[in-house]
């Protein structure tokens, strides 16, 4: 198997650096966990002996001193870490946005194949020259029967008010020969008028009898 001309995946190697600075983060910690305690226990043995055994407090302190000097060179080698770490994921996350926008790119690309704006404007101009003759053949459907257009319309509009005409004079012969029903207990007009009439001039006989009788 050939390892010459080998090449990884970006992507992949992003990862594997992420992940081992990641590692190395955690053992410093680790570290500066461990130097922290040793400068409290330094620190408790210099104060215990700062009066009965100068010598061993003053090496407490330098011990001391030392583990400081370490975590302060840890601290800094952590922020590093932390930076390249940081700079890593931005870089990965960058690197995958515009594979992700390639990608839509290519499937855009895809989709419109050789389509241009020349081809739309022929593809809506035939969609519009069919649509016109579309509504220009529906419109000739609707129209009248070619035979129809011999036909006087003034003429079948006379004739039309002709038969209204008739059909009204039918209409007022049957209404004068109708016999009229009146309501029971009422006579007719005339009768009645007849009759007021002989009333009253009963009535004006009994008055002139009644002036001429003498009086007693």
């Amino acid at each position: 198997m050939s390892y010459f001309g080998a090449r990884r995946d970006p992507k992949q190697s992003a990862r594997d650096a992420i992940v081992t600075l990641r590692q190395q983060l955690q053992m410093i910690e680790k570290k500066e966990d461990h130097l922290q305690k040793k400068i409290e226990e330094e620190l408790k043995k210099a104060k215990a002996n700062a009066v009965s055994n100068k010598a061993l407090a003053t090496a407490a302190l330098k011990r001391k001193k030392a583990s400081e000097l370490e975590l302060d060179r840890l601290a800094g080698t952590r922020l590093q870490l932390e930076m390249q770490v940081n700079t890593l994921e931005s870089a990965n996350l960058n690197a995958e946005t515009l594979a992700a926008m390639k990608k839509a790119a290519s499937a855009l690309q895809t989709i419109h194949g050789n389509l241009n704006i020349d081809k739309v404007d022929a593809t809506m101009a035939t969609v519009n020259e069919q649509r016109e003759l579309a509504n220009e053949i529906a419109s000739s459907l609707a129209n009248p029967i070619n035979g129809m257009e011999g036909i006087d319309q003034d003429e079948i509009q006379q004739e039309l008010e002709e038969l209204e005409q008739d059909s009204l004079n039918e209409r007022l012969s049957g209404a004068e020969h109708a016999p009229v029903h009146l309501p029971e207990g009422v006579k007719e007009g005339p009768r009645q008028h007849v009759a007021i009439e002989d009333d009253e001039e009963a009535q004006l006989k009994e008055l002139q009898e009644a002036l001429a009788m003498p009086a007693h």
